[in-house]
């Protein structure tokens, strides 16, 4: 999977040390808009600057300039993909507005945000006709734990980790629940049920049983 990332995850993720996960689950590659490492992260994240930029000079993040989307040819998409994602979301979600244009413009399948609330970038791609699927850092360490590359004990404890960090006062058992009333229960898009039972085999997995036993825990 390839992951398009918002300011917030970065500084919530980058603040307790928990970067690798995005590495885990997003093999394809991961990558920023420079908007976001120049002004967004310059602004709200000096503290978890210099790993980030340490990603980036490693290969870690890809950092995609206004000047690399044009020699791709696809700054004009870009450009499109922004003028109508900004007339959806008000002026404080621009870092969500430059993550979703850059994963529309490129083709990725993840956008990974923090900002889960009623109208933000996350609550609304569940319910648009949209290509790219919202996940939170909870999203992510759930799917790391499917995937088989983290033991439910890690998982718990790496979602404490970064929710004391970012201060969020996110309850676990809630975000699985949520997790499951999206994919399973109550989906919001046909797709996201048809890309969890893709997602079952692949890996080779009973969604309920895993989760149940990362519920035991909890």
């Amino acid at each position: 999977m390839r992951a398009s990332l918002d300011t917030n995850v970065i500084i919530h993720l980058y603040k307790a040390g928990l970067q690798s996960v995005l590495f885990d689950v997003f093999d394809e590659g991961v990558f920023i808009y420079e908007q976001i490492r120049n002004v967004e992260l310059e602004n709200h994240g000096q503290d978890v600057l210099m790993d980030v930029d340490a990603d980036i000079a490693s290969g870690k993040i890809e950092i995609y300039t206004d000047k690399k989307l044009k020699e791709l040819t696809v700054f004009k998409i870009f450009e499109n993909n922004f003028k109508e994602n900004r007339l959806l979301y008000g002026i404080g979600d621009l870092g969500e507005v430059y993550a979703i244009s850059l994963a529309q413009t490129l083709g990725a399948y993840s956008l990974v945000t923090d900002d889960t609330k009623q109208g933000g970038p996350y609550m609304s791609l569940l319910q648009f006709e949209d290509d790219v699927m919202p996940f939170t850092f909870a999203d992510v360490l759930i799917l790391r734990f499917l995937m088989g590359i983290a033991d439910e004990s890690q998982t718990v404890k790496d979602f404490d980790a970064v929710n004391t960090a970012a201060k969020l006062d996110w309850k676990f058992r809630s975000q699985i629940s949520k997790f499951i009333r999206r994919f399973l229960k109550d989906p919001y898009r046909e797709e996201d049920k048809v890309w969890i039972r893709e997602f079952e085999k692949k890996y080779g997995i009973k969604l309920k049983e895993k989760l149940g036993m990362l519920g035991k825990l909890l």
